[in-house]
């Protein structure tokens, strides 16, 4: 029996850790790679209609206990993406990261991504440091509701919405994502964080503003989820500074059926295997038979 089996809705994985969107997610090879790694899926970097080049440099920073990037969503657009589509979803579960500017755009990419093999999309309505895409459509429920609601009518994959922390409303807008047919959430994407060089007095990212990721987020990662958890109905997937499998056990426990990994994987490209392995460990000492079984256990 495989006690790291979990679903999402109608998604199935043999084992709950997914590739976070932004990182081994860039080619169909690096994908792949990932899946033979421990990942249950990945998360394709975020991708738009057209190529976009991202942010000048610097637009990366290390941190004490995380990372701060500006990256802007570089990406090759839709069209140039279909063969690391293609080439990943031959080898596993791949989730379809989209952004757009309107609930048209939205739905035109997640039907090329259905057709390109991705088993779910995911959409970016969180990206802290991109002008007119990403948390400045995500913070409002009435937009969040019609591009749910677009895709679903769209295609027949589950969709799942990645919810910014940078906000009050975040259960208002979980509940729009659920009102509007939405098949998931994943909470949170990075904290919108600012770093400054003192012997210059400016800014070290060229976009001056960026978002933080890595360990120092995972205690609002997991308290995300746990609001989430106690206020929706729709299954989550919990991301945000996961290093470890005490980490993954938190957000399980806090309310999410399965959870992604991103900044950890500068540091470890195995981090999956240790995962999976403490879970099963963990999971066998203290009783639990299933993924299923441990999910909202804080809650109880």
């Amino acid at each position: 029996m495989n006690v790291l089996q979990t679903h999402i809705g109608a998604l199935k994985l043999e084992r709950p850790g997914i590739v976070a969107s932004g990182i081994m997610d860039e080619t169909g090879d690096s994908m792949a790679r990932m899946f033979g790694l421990g990942a249950g899926a990945a998360v394709t970097k975020s991708i738009g209609s057209e190529r976009r080049e991202g942010h000048r440099n610097p637009s990366f920073i290390e941190i004490p206990y995380g990372y701060v990037n500006a990256m802007g969503l570089p990406n090759p657009g839709i069209e140039g993406f279909e063969e690391e589509m293609r080439t990943a979803a031959k080898a596993g579960t791949v989730i379809g990261s989209i952004f757009g500017s309107s609930a048209k755009e939205f739905s035109e990419l997640a039907v090329r991504m259905e057709a390109y093999g991705a088993s779910a999309v995911e959409l970016n309505l969180s990206c802290p440091h991109a002008k007119g895409y990403g948390i400045e459509m995500g913070t409002d429920t009435n937009t969040v509701r019609s591009i749910v609601s677009s895709v679903k009518d769209s295609v027949k994959i589950p969709v799942y919405a990645k919810l910014t922390p940078n906000t009050h409303l975040l259960t208002e807008i979980g509940k729009a994502v659920q009102d509007a047919g939405g098949d998931g959430i994943v909470a949170i994407n990075t904290l919108k964080a600012m770093v400054i060089a003192p012997e210059v007095a400016m800014p070290v990212l060229s976009n001056k503003f960026g978002g933080l990721s890595g360990p120092a987020v995972k205690p609002v990662g997991v308290r995300a989820i746990y609001d989430l958890r106690a206020s929706l109905d729709i299954p989550l997937i919990g991301v945000g500074g996961i290093c470890g499998w005490r980490d993954a056990a938190e957000y399980i426990m806090a309310g999410a059926s399965a959870f992604q990994v991103g900044s950890a994987l500068g540091k470890d490209i195995n981090v999956f295997k240790k995962i999976n392995s403490g879970l099963e460990r963990f999971m066998k000492e203290f009783g639990y038979s299933s993924i299923k079984k441990m999910v909202g256990a804080a809650h109880e």
